[in-house]
C-alpha cells in the first residue's frame, strides 16, 4: 500500500506538468467578421453583394480556417489563441477585364483566450482602371490602327467605339498602338489600387515622335475613396432606397417614420422567446431581416410585421418559403421592440434587389 501510494503521490507533479503543457493548446477566443456601414464607392459601379464576397480566414503557418462566401460564415468563430489573417474579395481577379472592379480588404487580427475579437472590414477597390476618350481626328489620322491596353498580366482589345473601363491589377500599363505591322508605345503609367484613370487620345502635333498625342484628362481623373457597406447616414439617411439603413443601423434609427430598411429574409415565426429559422413556417403576421443571409440568432435580427393585406399576401413564409435568403427593401416606422427585439412596422413598401 505504502508503494502504491508513493507512486500516485511521483505521479501528481507529472500529470500537472503534463496539464500545463496541454493548456495552451486549449486556450480559445471568439471571431467576429462584419462589413462596416456607410455609402456606396464613387465610381458608381454595380457593387455586388456583400454575402457573396468571397471570404478566407487563415492561420499564422497559413492553413485556411474558412473559405467561401461571406454569406455562408459562421457568425463567430471559435478558434485557438493567434494571428489570424481575413480576407474578403467581390470576385476573383487576375488578369485584365472590362468592366471588372475588385473590392475588398484584408486585415491581420489577434485572438486572445477568452476574449471576443471583431473584425471590421472597410471595402475599397483593389485593382485600377483606364478608360479611353478617342478623339475623332484621330480616328481620321489611322483607320486601320488597333489600340491596346497592356499589363504584364495581359492585354485588351480597346476598340474605337469602346466605351467600359478595363481593369487591371496595379502596377504599370501600357497604352499600346499597331498600325500596319508596326507596334508602338504611346503612354505608360503606373496605377495604384483604386485609380481610375481616364486617357484623350488625340493626333500628335509635329514634335510627337509617334504621330500621337495621348493626354491624362484631369476632370475624369479620380482615386477610389474608402467605402463601406449599406447607408445610415444622419440627416437623409433612409429618406430613399439609396439610402436604406442596413439591419443593424436601422436599430439605432427607433421612432423614425417611412424609412427604407434592408436585410435578407432569413426567418419567421416569432415569439417572445424564439423564431424559426426553416420551413415549413406557420405564421403569416411576421418574418425577420437580417444582415447575412446565414443568420440564425435571433438577437441579430429585426423583426417585421406583416399587417392584413396584399403585402402580407406577397411576403409572408407560409405561402412563400421560397423567399428565405432573399434580400429586400421595406419602407416603414423602425420600432424599439416588436416580440422582444427591435423591429419594422407599418410597411407600405417593398422592393427586391
Amino acid at each position: 500500500m505504502k508503494k502504491i501510494l508513493f507512486l500516485c503521490i511521483a505521479a501528481i507533479p507529472l500529470l500537472a506538468s503534463c496539464e500545463a503543457l496541454m493548456l495552451p493548446f486549449n486556450r480559445q477566443g471568439i471571431l467576429q467578421i462584419r462589413f462596416a456601414e456607410g455609402t456606396v464607392p464613387p465610381t458608381r459601379a454595380a457593387f455586388p453583394d456583400t454575402n457573396d464576397f468571397l471570404l478566407t480566414v487563415t492561420d499564422a503557418k497559413g492553413k485556411k480556417i474558412y473559405d467561401g462566401t461571406y454569406g455562408a460564415s459562421k457568425e463567430s468563430f471559435t478558434l485557438d489563441e493567434g494571428t489570424y489573417t481575413i480576407c474578403a474579395r467581390s470576385c476573383d481577379f487576375s488578369e485584365p477585364l472590362f468592366d471588372s472592379p475588385q473590392f475588398g480588404d484584408t486585415q491581420v487580427a489577434a485572438v486572445k483566450s477568452g476574449k471576443t475579437t471583431i473584425v471590421t472590414l472597410t471595402c475599397v477597390q483593389i485593382n485600377a482602371g483606364i478608360r479611353l476618350r478617342i478623339s475623332p481626328t484621330f480616328l481620321n489620322a489611322y483607320p486601320g490602327a488597333t489600340l491596346f491596353l497592356k499589363s504584364t498580366a495581359g492585354r485588351l482589345m480597346y476598340g474605337y467605339k469602346e466605351t467600359r473601363i478595363a481593369y487591371f491589377l496595379p502596377g504599370a500599363i501600357n497604352l499600346e498602338m499597331s498600325d500596319g505591322g508596326v507596334e508602338k508605345t504611346l503612354f505608360t503609367r503606373k496605377l495604384e489600387p483604386q485609380q481610375i484613370l481616364t486617357l484623350g487620345v488625340n493626333v500628335g502635333s509635329e514634335a510627337s515622335k509617334s504621330g500621337v498625342d495621348v493626354q491624362v484628362d484631369t476632370t475624369r481623373y479620380w482615386t477610389g475613396e474608402d467605402f463601406t457597406i449599406g447607408g445610415g447616414g444622419s440627416g437623409s439617411g433612409g429618406s430613399d432606397m439609396d439610402k436604406a439603413y442596413s439591419v443593424p443601423v436601422a436599430k439605432q434609427h427607433t421612432g423614425e417614420e417611412d424609412v427604407w430598411v434592408y436585410g435578407y429574409i432569413v426567418g419567421g415565426d416569432l415569439s417572445s422567446s424564439k423564431c424559426s429559422f426553416s420551413a415549413p413556417f406557420s405564421s403569416r403576421t411576421n418574418l425577420v431581416l437580417a444582415s447575412k443571409s446565414s443568420c440564425t440568432d435571433k438577437t441579430s435580427c429585426l423583426s417585421v410585421q406583416l399587417a392584413k393585406g396584399e403585402i402580407r399576401d406577397d411576403l409572408n413564409l407560409v405561402d412563400h418559403p421560397e423567399l428565405i435568403g432573399r434580400q429586400i427593401f421595406l419602407k416603414g416606422t423602425i420600432v424599439e421592440a416588436y416580440y422582444g427585439i427591435p423591429g419594422i412596422q407599418n410597411i407600405s413598401e417593398y422592393h427586391w434587389k
